[in-house]
């Protein structure tokens, strides 16, 4: 139920001196969209929804008729901290709908809804806290990207070493204008990385917290000349960003995922989700993973042991180099962490599938294997088969096959949904296939 109502809204449109209103949605690859009302048209817009082109957004499915409607969430009110104070900037997040008035099927946030509702139905509330990773860079002379930094800083290194407290810290301020409550910030293990951790909320409000958060992390980045970026493996040799992703159920506001008297202060649902998740984590990483450059990040330990990005379907409660973990804090805070999404999914759609994975181990009684305590990445490869561990997909192509056999993922986002955003993803790995890069010039060009 909404907290506000029409005239609450166009009140507090009026109080802040707000001119312009985005009405926001998500595409289907989770890239940002908006269409800018002024005030005067926002009573009309609230009333009868705003009218788009579907048909030019990409992934979204060409019918005959793509008349959309673009229906705002009133809850999502906010104001941008960072636009002119005269005449001022706001935004709304719209759910998308047909001209009859039902939800659209390929609305990322529609799928997340559903997914939720899924939930509800057995009795869950989802809970979510991600943990957003991220790089600032300069830019050059024009004005353009680069992955350069002068920075040095290393893991919760301060200043003068970390170069970027003074950015984090105005976003930081950004976002608590926003409504954010910001828990910790601090530099991460790569130079020019960095971490702002929010508060863990239920799965809608922090699909949506995600979207703003980058919105808001690039906006603050480019205001000081540098450029924030969230490629979770932008440069050879260093770290790469993740989105660790903690997760718990909760019934009639009780963690349900506790229990004191197992060894490892987990329930027998927490158990059961974490199976769940296991079972189908190879056919939701084009979902959680979801660029060619994805897949960079998840095997540096065959390279060099640059990180602790996982590389195999294991679980610990203990080994970070795991797929999943259980964080140390237990009791009411008792959460599973999902170490392989990054921060260029769509945070709609892997909330959606990490969820509906979850209730599946839990519908079907889904027993994990047992806990790997070790570090999995490192043993040989006949002793992973003797246990029983696979291997992540090692790229976008692998990724889209395991998704075409999941029909979990598959009926997660609807049939033609997974359907397009599956051709679109081949389109993507076959052009990168046949892109000629900068490393087989340097060691073929001299040589052949």
């Amino acid at each position: 139920m909404s907290r506000y109502t029409k005239r609450d809204i166009l009140r507090m449109v009026e109080e802040e001196d707000v001119e312009f209103i985005r009405l926001q949605f998500v595409d289907l690859f989770g890239n940002l969209k908006n269409v800018a009302v002024t005030a005067g048209q926002l009573e009309r817009v609230l009333d009868q929804g705003y009218v788009f082109d579907g048909s030019c957004v990409e992934g979204f499915l060409h019918d005959n008729d793509m008349d959309m409607f673009l229906r705002p969430d009133l809850n999502t009110l906010a104001v941008f901290p960072w636009r002119p104070q005269q005449g001022r900037v706001a935004r709304l997040i719209c759910d998308i709908q047909r001209p009859d008035g039902t939800v659209y099927s390929g609305d990322p946030r529609g799928i997340l809804k559903r997914a939720v509702k899924h939930a509800e139905e057995m009795g869950y509330q989802f809970d979510v806290g991600p943990e957003c990773e991220f790089f600032l860079f300069h830019t050059n002379d024009e004005g353009n990207p680069t992955t350069f930094t002068h920075e040095k800083a290393g893991f919760l290194d301060m200043s003068p070493i970390d170069l970027g407290e003074n950015t984090r810290r105005d976003i930081i301020l950004t976002l608590e204008d926003m409504g954010f409550d910001v828990e910790s910030s601090y530099h991460e293990v790569a130079p020019g990385q960095h971490q702002i951790d929010f508060r863990y909320d239920e799965a809608l409000t922090t699909a949506d917290n995600i979207m703003t958060f980058k919105l808001a992390v690039k906006a603050i980045a480019k205001r000081v000349g540098l450029h924030a970026t969230f490629m979770p493996k932008p440069r050879t040799g260093m770290n790469g960003s993740s989105m660790h992703t903690n997760m718990s159920l909760s019934r009639e506001g009780k963690n349900i995922f506790q229990d004191a008297s197992d060894p490892n202060g987990l329930s027998q649902e927490a158990y059961w989700f974490i199976g769940g998740l296991l079972k189908h984590a190879r056919g939701m990483t084009a979902v959680t993973n979801p660029l060619v450059n994805s897949y960079k990040r998840f095997f540096p330990a065959q390279i060099n042991g640059e990180s602790t990005a996982p590389s195999y379907v294991s679980w610990s409660a203990v080994n970070r180099s795991q797929l999943i973990r259980i964080p140390a804090l237990r009791g009411d805070n008792t959460r599973i962490e999902l170490r392989s999404p990054d921060p260029s999914c769509n945070p709609y759609l892997t909330l959606a599938v990490c969820l509906e994975a979850g209730l599946d181990g839990i519908k079907n009684r889904i027993e994990p294997p047992a806990a790997s305590d070790c570090d999995v990445r490192r043993i040989s490869e006949s002793e992973r088969q003797a246990l029983g561990i696979v291997p992540l997909p090692r790229n976008l192509e692998e990724a889209l096959a395991a998704m075409e056999e999941d029909e979990l993922v598959s009926s997660t986002l609807g049939e033609s949904i997974s359907r397009s955003y599956i051709q679109a993803k081949r389109r993507e790995w076959e052009e990168y296939c046949s892109h000629v890069s900068e490393w087989e010039t340097e060691h073929y060009l001299y040589r052949v």
